[in-house]
C-alpha cells in the first residue's frame, strides 16, 4: 500500500484515514462514502506552491485543476493555501464563486465555451480565459467591448508532445480537439488574430500533454517547444508573452504497477521544467515568463478512498470470483472508461492475509460495472468494508445517478474528526425534476 502519515493500518488492524477509523466512517456516514484527507491536499498545495517560490522567485501561480475533484470546501481550501483554481464549466465557476473564491485567480478552460458560460465569467470578472477557437476569440472580443472592458486570455495551443499514457487522456496528440498546432502553423495565425482584437489581452500560452505522466522528459520537451514558439512570436510579430501555463499531468499511485511518488519527488518534476524555461529565456533573449501550472490528479488523487460494504460473493470455478459491493460503476465509472486499475483493501481486516484474487463488481445493471479486477485482498465476508485507495481525482467528479442509484456522500476527514462537505443524495433528489405532462395524468 502507498503509505503515508495520514493513511495507516491503526491499533485495531483498521484502515486509518486522517486519523479517521474507516470502519467507523462507514458506520457513521453509511456506504458507500467518499473520504477526502484534508492534509494531504494542503501538503501538495503547498509543494507547488513553494517550488515556485523557492526555485523560480514566486514567478507564477499554481492553478488547481478543479475537475479532479470541485466542491465548494476544496475551493475554500485552495483559497487558504493562496492558490489559484482553473475551471472548465458553468457549473465549476458558479460553485467556486459560491465559496467566495477570488475570481482574479481563476483560469477559466473549455474547448466549447457556452455563451452562456463567457457571459457569466465576464459577470464574475474571471482573471483570465483560455481561448480555444476562432468563434470563441470573436464572441469573447464583442462581449467585452459591450461591458466596456478588456479581457486578459492565453490562447490553448497543442505543442504535439507524445506522452505515455492512456490514449484517451492524451491531449497533445495531432489529432487532439484541444488547442491550436505548433506544427501546421496554426498557432502562429491565431495570434496575429488575436492581437488584432480591441478589446482582448493577450497574455501568453497554455498548453496540456496528457494526464497519469511519469516521465519528466516529457514536461521538459512541451516547455523547450512553448519557449522556442514564444521566442518566434517575439521575433516575428513583436507580441512578447508574458505568461506560460503548462498545465498539469503528474501521475499518481494506484497499484504498485506505478511509481510511489514523494511530495519532494513531484517538486523535483516541477523543478526540472523551471530548470528549462530559465535555460531556454536565457538562450531566446526572453524574459523569464509567469509560470502557471495545473495540478490536479496530483492534489487529490490520493487524498480520496471509497469505502463499501460488501454484499453478495460469486465464484465461478476455475474462471473468477466476483466480490459485490454496494457501489459502482455510478461513483467511479473509469473501469468501464478507461480499464483504469486500483487497489482495493479490507478496511476492516488490514493484518489479514490477502490472499484471494477477486473482481470487485457493482450493483449496478450492467455487465461491465466493474470497480477493479483481478486485486487481491484477504478472502472477504459479506459486511466487511472494502476500500478502494486512491480515489480522490475523477471518481465523485464524474459520478453519475446511472440506475437512479444516489451519488455518495463526501466528508473530510483530519486529526481524528470527519464531517459532510457533500451531503448525501435522498430519493426525493433523483426525482427533483421529474414532470409528469398533464396528458399522462
Amino acid at each position: 500500500m502507498n503509505t503515508r502519515k495520514t493513511l495507516r493500518t491503526n491499533e485495531k488492524g483498521h484502515l486509518e484515514i486522517g486519523g479517521c477509523d474507516a470502519t467507523e466512517l462507514a458506520e457513521k456516514f453509511g456506504t458507500p462514502l467518499y473520504v477526502m484527507d484534508e492534509q494531504y491536499i494542503r501538503d501538495m498545495c503547498r509543494v507547488y506552491r513553494e517550488t515556485i517560490a523557492g526555485s523560480y522567485g514566486g514567478n507564477g501561480l499554481v492553478l488547481y485543476a478543479s475537475k479532479a475533484f470541485s466542491c465548494m470546501a476544496v475551493y475554500k481550501i485552495a483559497a487558504q493555501e493562496k492558490v489559484g483554481i482553473d475551471v472548465v464549466s458553468g457549473g465549476e465557476l458558479y460553485t467556486a464563486v459560491k465559496a467566495g473564491f477570488p475570481a482574479e485567480n481563476i483560469y477559466m478552460h473549455g474547448n466549447n465555451k457556452l455563451r452562456q458560460e463567457l457571459e457569466y465569467a465576464l459577470e464574475c470578472g474571471v482573471g483570465t480565459i483560455v481561448v480555444d477557437a476562432y468563434s470563441e476569440l470573436d464572441m469573447l472580443d464583442l462581449m467585452a467591448a459591450d461591458r466596456g472592458k478588456t479581457q486578459d486570455i492565453l490562447l490553448r495551443v497543442n505543442p504535439g508532445v507524445e506522452a505515455h499514457t492512456h490514449h484517451f487522456i492524451q491531449t497533445a496528440k495531432t489529432d487532439s480537439k484541444f488547442g491550436f498546432s505548433l506544427a501546421d502553423g496554426s498557432a502562429e495565425k491565431i495570434t496575429e488574430y488575436a492581437l488584432r482584437k480591441k478589446n482582448i489581452r493577450l497574455r501568453g500560452y497554455h498548453c496540456h500533454i496528457g494526464s497519469q505522466i511519469f516521465e519528466k522528459q516529457s514536461f521538459r520537451l512541451a516547455a523547450d517547444k512553448m519557449m522556442a514558439f514564444m521566442a518566434e512570436m517575439k521575433k516575428k510579430h513583436g507580441f512578447c508573452a508574458d505568461k506560460l501555463n503548462l498545465g498539469g499531468g503528474y501521475g499518481i499511485w494506484y497499484t504498485d504497477e506505478d511509481a510511489k511518488i514523494s511530495s519532494a519527488e513531484y517538486a523535483l518534476y516541477l523543478e526540472a521544467v523551471i530548470e528549462e524555461i530559465k535555460a531556454k529565456a536565457k538562450e531566446y533573449g526572453l524574459r523569464e515568463p509567469c509560470l502557471l501550472i495545473e495540478p490536479g490528479r496530483s492534489v487529490v488523487g490520493e487524498a480520496g478512498v471509497t469505502l463499501y460494504t460488501v454484499g453478495a460473493i460469486k465464484e465461478i470455478p476455475g474462471i473468477k470470483k466476483y466480490v459485490a459491493v454496494d457501489g459502482g460503476m455510478f461513483d467511479n465509472p473509469r473501469y468501464a472508461l478507461y480499464q483504469a486499475k486500483y487497489t482495493a483493501v479490507l478496511a476492516n481486516r488490514m493484518n489479514d492475509k490477502a490472499d484471494d484474487i477477486v473482481t470487485v463488481a457493482g450493483k449496478c445493471c450492467e455487465s461491465g460495472d466493474i470497480v477493479c479486477a483481478n486485486v487481491r485482498i484477504p478472502k472477504a465476508n459479506s459486511g466487511d468494508i472494502l476500500a478502494v485507495l486512491s480515489t480522490g481525482a475523477y471518481n465523485y467528479s464524474m459520478a453519475s445517478n446511472y440506475n437512479r442509484n444516489l451519488i455518495p456522500p463526501v466528508v473530510l476527514a483530519k486529526e481524528g474528526k470527519a464531517e459532510y462537505i457533500v451531503k448525501p443524495q435522498t430519493y426525493e433528489d433523483i426525482i427533483r425534476n421529474d414532470v409528469i405532462p398533464e396528458y399522462l395524468k
